[in-house]
C-alpha cells in the first residue's frame, strides 16, 4: 500500500528503515576508529557528522528532480508545504536530534556504554508506543506489544549479557532525556507525514542545519579541530560517518518514519545495536558470545514479526472499502 500523500509504499518504507538502522549501527565502529586516529571528542564528532551530512545533502539536492519524472504520473499532485510549517518542522526535528545525540554521548560518559544504550534504546519504544497511542491513535495490539517486549529483552541480553555494568543515576537521567528527544523526533515525523506535504530530504536538510547550530558552541568548547598523525585516514572516516550513517540513513529514516507506524519504527531502529555488534565481531576482533547471539536472534525475530504485521495491516487498509 502507498501512503496517500507521499506515494511511498509501506513496504518500501520498512525497507528504508531497515537500511537506516543497519547504517546507524556502523557509526559506532567508525567513531571508535576516529577516536583512535585523533583527539576528536564525541560532541565535536557529532557536530562534524551533521555539518558534513548537511553539505552532502545540499550537494546532491539539485540532482533529485532528474530522478522524479517517471514516478510523477503515478502519484497524486504534491501539496506545497507552507514555509512556516517547514521552518517549524526543521526546528523541532533539529532540536530533537541534537538532544538525542548529545544527551546519549553524555550518558555514555556518565554511566558507560552498556547502561546508556539499554536505557536510551529501551525507553524509546516504550515512550513512542505511549505517545503514538495518545497523540496519533495508533494501537499496538497484543502481537505488537509482544514484539516490543521481545525486542527490549533482546536489547537487554545483547548489551548487558557480555559483562558487568555500573548504573549511575545522572547517566540514567541523561539517557532518558536522549530517549525523549528521539521519541519526539519520531512521533512528529509520523504526524507530519500523515498530514501531507512533508519532504524527507527537506526534513533532513533542515534538521542537520539546526542540529549543527545547536552543537557548534559545545563542539568549540570541546575542541572543534582535531589533532592527528593520519589526516587522510581521518578525513575518509569523517566522510564515511557523514555520508552513510548520517546523510543516507537519516534521509531514509525520515522517509520511512512518515509512512510506518511509530512503534514499528522504534523497534526496527533497534537494528542499530545488532549491526554494531556484528561489526564488532567481524571487523574489530570481538568474540561472538552466547549473549550476543541470543540477543541478536530475539531482536531480529521481533523486527521481522512487526514488519510482517505492518505489511499485513497496510494490505488490509488498501482492500477495506471506503466509507459511504
Amino acid at each position: 500500500m502507498s501512503n496517500a500523500v507521499s506515494g511511498l509504499p509501506v513496504g518500501r518504507g520498512l525497507l528504508y528503515l531497515i537500511v537506516a538502522g543497519v547504517a546507524w549501527g556502523t557509526a559506532g565502529a567508525a567513531a571508535s576508529l576516529v577516536y583512535r586516529a585523533s583527539d576528536l571528542g564525541p560532541v565535536a564528532l557529532s557536530f562534524w557528522r551533521c555539518a558534513m551530512g548537511l553539505v552532502l545533502l545540499l550537494a546532491v539536492r539539485p540532482l533529485r528532480p532528474r530522478l522524479r519524472p517517471r514516478l510523477r504520473p503515478r502519484l497524486r499532485p504534491a501539496v506545497r508545504e507552507p514555509f512556516a510549517r517547514r521552518t517549524l518542522r526543521a526546528g523541532v526535528t533539529g532540536v530533537g536530534l541534537a538532544v538525542f545525540q548529545t544527551a546519549y554521548f553524555a550518558a555514555v560518559q556518565s554511566t558507560g556504554l552498556a547502561v546508556a544504550t539499554v536505557v536510551t534504546l529501551g525507553a524509546g519504544p516504550v515512550l513512542i508506543a505511549l505517545g503514538a497511542r495518545l497523540a496519533l491513535g495508533e494501537q499496538l495490539g497484543a502481537g505488537g506489544a509482544a514484539a516490543v517486549a521481545g525486542a527490549l529483552a533482546g536489547l537487554l541480553v545483547l548489551v548487558l549479557g557480555g559483562g558487568s555494568a555500573t548504573v549511575r543515576l545522572p547517566g540514567v537521567l541523561l539517557a532518558l532525556l536522549s530517549a525523549a528527544g528521539y521519541s519526539v523526533m519520531t512521533l512528529l515525523t509520523r504526524w507530519w507525514g500523515r498530514g501531507g506535504g512533508a519532504d524527507a530530504a527537506g526534513t533532513s536538510v533542515g534538521a542537520f542545519a539546526v542540529t549543527s547550530l545547536c552543537l557548534l558552541p559545545f563542539a568549540l568548547a570541546e575542541g572543534l579541530v582535531p589533532h592527528t598523525a593520519e589526516p587522510v585516514r581521518l578525513l575518509w572516516l569523517l566522510a564515511y560517518v557523514a555520508a552513510v550513517p548520517t546523510a543516507l540513513a537519516y534521509g531514509l529514516y525520515f522517509a520511512g518514519a512518515a509512512v510506518v507506524r511509530s512503534a514499528t519504527v522504534s523497534v526496527i531502529m533497534l537494528l542499530e545495536p545488532v549491526s554494531a555488534a556484528a561489526l564488532a565481531v567481524l571487523l574489530l576482533g570481538e568474540h561472538l558470545t552466547a549473549a550476543t547471539l541470543a540477543g541478536t536472534l530475539l531482536m531480529l525475530g521481533s523486527v521481522a514479526g512487526l514488519a510482517v504485521a505492518e505489511t499485513r495491516a497496510a494490505r488490509e487498509a488498501r482492500t477495506r472499502p471506503a466509507p459511504a
